[in-house]
């Protein structure tokens, strides 16, 4: 009988630290909180110092059963849940709900779910820090006060789905940008370059203007002194021109400049989600789920481990013991050189830092991404190796980069060229990314005179003359300010301190999934909704909503953490203005129409975007009068009428039509005393397996969203075949879509350890590698995408 139960937070984690342990422990997951307060109700009592009112949440009932029996047979209990205020208040609330001896309940954390980390863990048990409970409890009740009291005023005025603490102001930001966007007058300049040669040579570069009658020429988007000028107009870029044409191109200045460039700090949550955006494509969510993936383990060859240190954190600190293999690492790999005189510390400046835990950065320092990439899906080697390059640069030397510049002048006219070479990689060799600017990471182009750098530049003199090949003149105008993108939002959100590593996923989630703003491309941009609702709130709730004002109760829940506020004093003195602001707006806040585009087809009338528990719908103005309704796709678009399609309805034979539902289209009968419906299926081009079946086999989802493969009959209940991988269409062993040992339909397996063709029949063992000829279900474009079956 195992004598120590642990209890961690997600089946994964328990699965990895189980492995770990061995036999005299058994590991469990609660998933995630088990209590927590009630979703029906307020759940806080303002009145008895706003004691939260928790109870156990409904689907985990029978899981805090099955953990008071495991807990009721073992010495001791171990407390595992991620190193956080949120996992300190889920360790808070499993000790609260087994109520078992504190002599017997212990809390242990570690920053990674290595063997080391793990074991070092068990032997330092500590109790549970109820300062840190007391600052998760102390952010509920806010976020649930603010919630649960100005929502239902939402609904009521403007058929807004919710308000948030944090979540309010981020979409506060992104209206005041699309005023921004939408107010931005373009202004034209002018750009000029002079393409020039030595004496002898047809070798070319460009140099473009940068002075003009001693003022130095700018971009229009830049702040003017008495001592610049902005090319304003193709006349005054002619008049350059002609004016400087004849003259003579002197290099009059010739300046080489070493410089280092040193490298950037190891990921924090929120640079780890503005780098997977911008040089992966990945929206915050996949980024998180993705680390928390490798975070919880991955099996290896010599057991699970988990490959990267806890993903929700704020510090740059790096442990001693990580900084010593990171240099034995680069010492072995690169040579000394590449190692700096003395390690890297990161320091981060500001208040709401918190410094409990470690960097994003590799668990294991020495194993290159490379060497397990075949234990990792594409997803979760791509983030891994963003994650150990961007470690191991930080601990290497510096880049050393020589700058060449040179000016040339041609009468009034002084033109500038420079160039840059790496006389020494330093971290580069390991690291090169430059995140963009988070002025052009939507899509805005920069600045046209921003100084380029000039290829081809020889090695000048000064004294010496060039000769003039051509002008090149621009025409530019300015850009209007870039809307937030997921990365730059959570940017600004931690510059301004307002909300925390944890919560930044999940309220760009949030403001997607309300309405209140889509996703355009990159781009975050307000919907009619979400412009509406923060118009409200600015007006009637400015605090909530103001910047220095959430940023501020940040700080007070910090304090909290820290033993220097009170909670319960902290909260009455939110609730009290509060309440008095909610009392206001109870009476003063109008009711808002949101008009949408349609006309309504009964009575003329404007349509106005109205919300149900069911989602978004159009409704006529004229409502009661007219009570005209058009209900709404998850597009936010009309819902198409009812097409024909060629299929007969197996039960009466009527004709059947494409309808639209909640899950999409499906085929329905056109027969009003018929009830036959059935879905719209996509074909793989391959036949059921299953003898005298006769179906085919199609795309599915199951309840969960997960695509499967299953028998066209398989809705009927006629066959159960169903499969996770998809079928081989052709190119499989002797150009076949059937095993070579049994017969039946062959699969193409995507696995860590490398992608196979095998049988899909459970008891036929044939598997090989694939050859790259296979042909796989969603792959193969001559089979129809959409065909009513």
């Amino acid at each position: 009988m195992p004598k120590y139960l642990v209890i961690v937070e997600s089946p994964s984690k328990a699965k990895t630290i189980s492995k770990i342990l061995g036999k005299d422990y058994i590991v469990k997951a609660s998933v995630g909180h088990v209590r927590d307060l009630p979703k029906n109700k307020l759940g806080v009592n303002v009145r008895k110092n706003f004691e939260p009112l928790y109870e156990i949440l409904k689907d985990k009932e029978p899981i805090v059963a099955e953990l008071k029996e495991a807990a009721a047979s073992v010495d001791k209990v171990f407390l595992a849940p991620d190193p956080d205020r949120e996992g300190e208040a889920i360790a808070w609330h499993l000790s609260e709900i087994l109520d078992l001896p504190k002599k017997k309940v212990h809390r242990i954390e570690f920053n990674e779910i290595t063997k080391d980390a793990v074991l070092a863990a068990i032997k330092a048990p500590r109790q549970i820090d109820k300062r840190l409970v007391d600052a998760q409890q102390a952010r509920r009740v806010l976020d649930r006060l603010v919630g649960y009291k100005i929502s239902p005023l939402l609904w009521r005025k403007v058929n807004g789905r919710s308000a948030g603490r944090v979540q309010s102001v981020a979409v506060r930001l992104i209206c005041a940008r699309e005023t921004d966007v939408d107010g931005f007058t373009p202004q034209e300049y002018w750009t000029i370059k002079a393409e020039l040669s030595r004496a002898r040579t047809k070798t070319f570069f460009t140099a473009p203007l940068s002075k003009w009658q001693g003022k130095r020429v700018i971009a229009a988007s830049e702040k003017a002194t008495d001592k610049s000028l902005v090319v304003g107009s193709k006349k005054f870029a002619d008049e350059i021109v002609k004016k400087t044409e004849k003259q003579e191109f002197t290099v009059i200045s010739v300046n080489e400049k070493t410089s280092q460039r040193s490298p950037q700090a190891p990921f924090i949550t929120s640079t780890l989600q503005r780098e997977a955006s911008t040089f992966l494509g990945y929206t915050v969510k996949k980024t998180m789920q993705v680390a928390q993936t490798l975070y919880e383990g991955v099996e290896l060859p010599e057991g699970a481990s988990g490959l990267i240190t806890y993903m929700r954190t704020d510090s740059t600190r790096v442990s001693q013991q990580a900084q010593d293999d990171a240099k034995k690492f680069i010492v072995a790999a690169y040579g000394k050189k590449y190692y700096p005189d003395k390690p890297r510390v990161y320091a981060r400046k500001g208040k709401s830092v918190q410094d409990a835990h470690e960097a994003i950065r590799p668990a294991y320092p020495e194993r290159k991404p490379e060497s397990l990439k075949q234990y990792l899906s594409p997803d979760q080697y791509k983030v891994y190796k963003l994650i150990w390059e961007r470690f191991m640069a930080s601990q290497m030397a510096s880049a050393e980069i020589l700058t060449r510049s040179v000016e040339i002048s041609a009468g009034d006219a002084v033109f500038r060229a420079s160039a840059s070479e790496k006389k020494f990689a330093g971290f580069t060799i390991v690291y090169d990314r430059l995140s963009k600017d988070v002025a052009t990471e939507s899509g805005s182009q920069e600045d046209a005179n921003e100084e380029e750098e000039a290829t081809n530049l020889p090695e000048l003199t000064k004294g010496e003359a060039l000769k003039l090949k051509d002008f090149k003149s621009d025409q530019h105008f300015t850009q209007p300010p870039p809307r937030y993108t997921e990365a730059s939002l959570i940017k600004t959100l931690e510059e301004l301190e307002i909300g925390r590593p944890s919560t930044y996923s999940a309220t760009v989630s949030t403001i997607v999934d309300r309405k209140y703003v889509e996703r355009q491309q990159k781009a975050l941009v307000p919907t009619k909704l979400g412009i509406a609702v923060n118009a409200l709130l600015v007006e009637h709730f400015g605090n909530i909503v103001d910047v220095g004002f959430t940023a501020e109760m940040e700080r007070q829940l910090d304090h909290v953490e820290e033993d220097k506020v009170d909670w319960h004093l902290m909260l009455k003195g939110f609730y009290q203005p509060f309440n008095e602001t909610l009392k206001k707006a109870e009476e003063n806040m109008n009711k808002v129409l949101i008009l949408s585009d349609q006309l309504c087809p009964i009575c003329g009338q404007a349509m106005a975007i109205r919300s149900s528990r069911f989602g978004q719908f159009l409704g006529c103005v004229g409502y009661p009068e007219c009570k005209t309704k058009i209900a709404l796709t998850k597009e936010g678009l009309p819902v198409p009428e009812d097409r024909p399609s060629e299929e007969k309805c197996k039960t009466c034979a009527s004709p059947m039509l494409i309808r639209y539902g909640r899950y999409g289209d499906y085929l329905a009968c056109s027969s009003e005393e018929c009830t036959e419906q059935r879905p719209i299926l996509k074909l793989t081009g391959v036949d059921c397996p299953r003898a005298g079946c006769g179906g085919a086999i199609v795309e599915k989802k199951s309840r969960h969203g997960k695509m499967f493969y299953g028998c066209s009959n398989y809705s009927l209940n006629q066959c159960t075949s169903a499969y996770w991988y998809p079928p081989i269409v052709s190119g499989g062993p002797n150009n076949s879509n059937k095993c070579p040992k049994c017969g039946t339909m062959l699969v193409y397996k995507l696995l860590k350890r490398g992608d196979q063709v095998a049988c899909a029949a459970k008891e036929c063992d044939f598997a090989e590698l694939i050859t790259g000829k296979e042909i796989y279900a969603g792959q193969k474009k001559d089979v129809p995408a959409e065909v009513p079956v």
